[in-house]
């Protein structure tokens, strides 16, 4: 008998409404692991020592530490977590079931049986809720179907943006989740530096700190209640909304005092080619973005 194989379509569906508790408990998960990995790793300009990147089976931090080197996987198949050390020892241990209080506490106690001490903040970043991790018994939803999906959603979308980031000369970002606002997406740079004044915060001078376009995927939030592609400009050049996108779908929206181009997961399904629609899609919004801010785009592009 050979090889059972299965294969997933592009772009499945994954309605917000249909995990949205699973979600947001995955959220907190993420930022817990997260915050170890702002504590652990080096730093790197404009917080790329920070976010996520994807595995064969889920999400990685990467390798961090000094003293004792290790890295925190979500293997998303199997539904666990799994702390590795450079030594080869392991602890892990089963996601399903577990509140935010519960799993912080269990990878804690995983961490000091691997002699691997942390320090971090422990209450959620930017969310809509302050309780601490360890008094989190609320946030308990696990999904093992949704989880999964979000996975094979981000590992696609992933494979997308690698394709677009290559086709530019232009300092670029890794492709990487973002467990702040849970989102995946990249980053192209100009040379020019961006004058910030005194009363901007530290994360936003080091992540803006030049002249960017960003082109990213997210699951959907408060604002925006359903999954979508993303593309903006930091800071945003005069005249943005009036640039074109394409496909005919995609829209500016107004996006705490700036705008997003904004491309519904759902339109993109439903196009003859989704993957190629995503791609013209971001596109669109760099070339108008760069046009405006005027980025030298023959020059910049591969």
């Amino acid at each position: 008998m050979g090889p059972v194989t299965s294969s997933v379509p592009m772009f499945p569906s994954i309605p917000l409404a249909e995990w949205a508790d699973t979600k947001e408990t995955l959220h907190r998960y993420a930022q817990v692991v997260g915050k170890i990995r702002l504590d652990q790793g080096p730093d790197r300009n404009h917080w790329w020592n920070v976010p996520f990147h994807l595995t064969g089976r889920g999400l990685t931090t990467r390798p961090m530490g000094v003293d004792r080197v290790f890295a925190i996987d979500f293997d998303l198949v199997d539904h666990r977590l799994q702390v590795d050390t450079l030594a080869g020892d392991r602890a892990s241990f089963a996601l399903p079931g577990l509140s935010v209080a519960e799993f912080y506490r269990r990878l804690l106690a995983a961490l000091a049986s691997l002699g691997i001490e942390v320090a971090i903040r422990p209450v959620p970043y930017d969310l809509a809720d302050s309780t601490p991790f360890a008094e989190d018994t609320t946030h308990a939803s696990y999904d093992r179907f949704w989880v999964n999906r979000y996975w094979h959603v981000l590992s696609q979308v992933a494979l997308v943006l690698e394709e677009f980031a290559g086709r530019s000369y232009a300092k670029t970002s890794p492709v990487h989740h973002f467990w702040h606002t849970f989102d995946i997406a990249v980053t192209r740079f100009s040379d020019r530096r961006v004058p910030h004044p005194p009363s901007v915060d530290r994360v936003t001078r080091e992540a803006y700190s030049h002249e960017v376009i960003s082109a990213g995927f997210w699951f959907g939030d408060d604002n925006v209640p359903e999954p979508a592609f993303y593309a903006y400009a930091a800071p945003e050049p005069a005249g943005l909304t009036d640039e074109p996108l394409r496909p005919p779908t995609a829209r500016w929206v107004d996006s705490r005092g700036a705008h997003l181009a904004l491309l519904r997961y759902d339109d993109a399904r439903a196009a003859a080619d989704p993957r190629a629609t995503v791609l013209d899609f971001y596109e669109s919004a760099y070339v108008g973005a760069a046009t405006r801010a005027g980025w030298d785009l023959d020059a910049l592009r591969r």
